[in-house]
C-alpha cells in the first residue's frame, strides 16, 4: 500500500471513530455537501423566529472555489435549526450522515442568493454596521464590495461580476480582511504584496465604483497573511506575516509599526485580538503552535499552546465566553481552547488527550479546514468549512462548557 492510500485509510478510520463517539460529544452536528468547496464562512447576525414555528432560520455567508471550471459565486444561505437544544436527541444520531439535529429535511442548508464573482472567493465578510454590504477578497488583488439588495437572487447567466465598489491598491491576492468593529465602513486587508491596506467606503463617490486606500502600511518583508482590529481601540490593529513577525499599528501613523516582534519560527497565518482582554492577542503559525501575547510586553510570549499536528490556519474568539477561542488547522481539526484552564493539574491519562486548556476537538472533517465562524446567537455553536466541499454546523455537548466561567487576569498566564 502506497503512502497516499495509507493516509486515506487513516483518515477514513479516524472519521469512523469520530462518528461512533459523536452522539456523546455533541448537542448539534449538521453536515452539508456543497457543489464546490468554500474558502470562507460566516454567520449573519440576524435570526428569523416565529412563535408558531419550532425552529429559527439563520443566514450564512459562503463562497465558491471552482478552480475556474465553472463560474464562481458569492452565496447567501439559510439553515433552519431547532429553537431548543433539548429538541436534539443524541439518540437520534444519523450515522450515515454523521449528523445530530437533522430532525427534518427542511433544515438542510439552502442557497437563497448567488452573486457572480471573478475568481474564487478567498474571504467574504459582511459590514457589521450594514450586513447587506459584503466585502470579498479576490485572487486578483482588488477587494469587491457588494450591496446584496442590488443583486437578483439568481446570478446573471452572462457571468459578469458587478460589485458596487472596487477597493483598489493591492498588487497580489490575500485572505486576511476585516471590517472595523468600531469605525463604520472602515476595512483592512492583507496581501501577498507584503502590505496592509485600509479603506473607508464612506469616501466612495458614485461617479466611479473604484476607491483608493486611505493608508498603506509597509514594513513586513514577506506576504502578510492576516490582520485583526483591536476590539476597544479604534485606531489599533495587528498584522502577521510569512516573515514570522507580529506587528501592531496605529492608523494615525502609517509610516511604521507601533510594535513588532519575531513571534514564531515559521510563517504566521492568523492573528486575533481578544474582544474582552484589551492587551491580549493570539497568533497561529505553520510551526503548529498558537502563541498568547500581552501587548504591554511583546518581548516574551505569555504561553504556547500545542495541540495541532499541522499548520494553524484560523483563530477566532468566542462571543459567548471571554476566555475561549477556536483554532483550525491543516490537520482537519477545529479546537476550542479555554485559557482559564492553563496550568491546571492533569492526570497522566488526561495529559494524553492534550493540554488542560484544550476544551474540545472537532474531528468531523476529512480534509484541511478552510475557515471557521462562531454563531453570535447560538451559544458555543460554530460553522466550519473544509476542502472536501463540506460545511458543518456543530455545537459540543453543553456539559462540556456549562460549568461556571472563571475570570482570568493576563498576569496569571505568565
Amino acid at each position: 500500500m502506497d503512502t497516499d492510500e495509507e493516509h486515506s485509510k487513516t483518515i477514513n478510520e479516524e472519521y469512523k471513530t469520530w462518528k461512533k463517539h459523536a452522539p456523546l460529544l455533541y448537542d448539534l452536528v449538521l453536515s452539508h455537501t456543497l457543489e464546490w468547496p468554500t474558502l470562507t464562512c460566516q454567520w449573519f447576525p440576524d435570526v428569523e423566529s416565529s412563535p408558531d414555528k419550532s425552529y429559527t432560520t439563520h443566514r450564512l455567508l459562503i463562497g465558491t472555489n471552482t478552480s475556474n471550471i465553472e463560474q464562481n459565486l458569492l452565496h447567501i444561505a439559510h439553515i433552519k435549526l431547532p429553537k431548543q437544544s433539548n429538541d436534539l436527541d443524541p439518540a437520534k444520531f444519523e450515522e450515515d450522515k454523521g449528523e445530530i439535529g437533522s430532525y427534518s429535511a427542511s433544515n438542510k442548508l439552502e442557497i437563497v442568493q448567488s452573486i457572480n464573482h471573478d475568481g474564487e472567493v478567498n474571504r467574504a465578510r459582511y459590514n457589521p454596521f450594514n450586513p447587506d454590504l459584503i466585502a470579498t477578497r479576490t485572487v486578483m488583488g482588488p477587494i469587491y464590495v457588494f450591496d446584496r439588495t442590488r443583486h437578483e437572487l439568481k446570478p446573471k447567466p452572462d457571468g459578469v461580476c458587478n460589485p458596487q465598489i472596487v477597493l483598489r491598491g493591492h498588487e497580489g491576492e490575500g485572505y486576511g480582511m476585516e471590517w472595523s468593529p468600531l469605525k463604520p465602513n472602515h476595512i483592512l486587508s492583507a496581501s501577498t504584496d507584503t502590505t496592509v491596506r485600509h479603506w473607508d467606503i464612506s469616501h466612495y463617490q458614485s461617479a466611479s465604483n473604484i476607491l483608493d486606500p486611505l493608508n498603506t502600511y509597509r514594513g513586513h518583508t514577506a506576504a502578510v497573511e492576516d490582520i485583526s482590529w483591536h476590539a476597544s481601540h479604534e485606531n489599533v490593529f495587528a498584522s502577521v506575516s510569512d516573515d514570522q513577525h507580529l506587528f501592531t499599528w496605529d492608523t494615525r501613523d502609517a509610516t511604521q509599526p507601533h510594535q513588532k516582534v519575531k513571534a514564531h519560527d515559521a510563517d504566521i497565518n492568523c492573528v486575533a485580538f481578544s474582544p474582552s482582554q484589551p492587551f491580549l492577542c493570539v497568533t497561529g503559525s505553520a510551526d503548529k503552535t498558537i502563541a498568547l501575547w500581552d501587548l504591554r510586553n511583546l518581548s516574551k510570549r505569555l504561553h504556547t499552546i500545542e495541540g495541532h499536528s499541522e499548520d494553524v490556519l484560523n483563530l477566532e474568539w468566542s462571543p459567548h465566553a471571554e476566555t475561549v477561542f477556536a483554532s483550525a488547522s491543516n490537520d482537519r481539526r477545529v479546537c476550542m481552547w479555554d485559557i482559564s484552564r492553563i496550568g491546571e493539574e492533569q492526570t497522566p491519562e488526561d495529559a494524553e488527550d492534550g493540554p488542560p486548556e484544550l476544551m474540545f476537538m472537532h474531528g468531523g472533517h476529512t480534509n484541511a479546514i478552510t475557515d471557521i465562524a462562531w454563531s453570535k446567537t447560538l451559544p458555543f455553536t460554530l460553522m466550519s468549512g473544509s476542502e472536501d466541499n463540506i460545511v458543518q454546523l456543530w455545537s459540543p455537548s453543553s456539559h462540556l462548557y456549562a460549568a461556571e466561567e472563571v475570570p482570568i487576569e493576563i498576569d496569571e498566564l505568565e
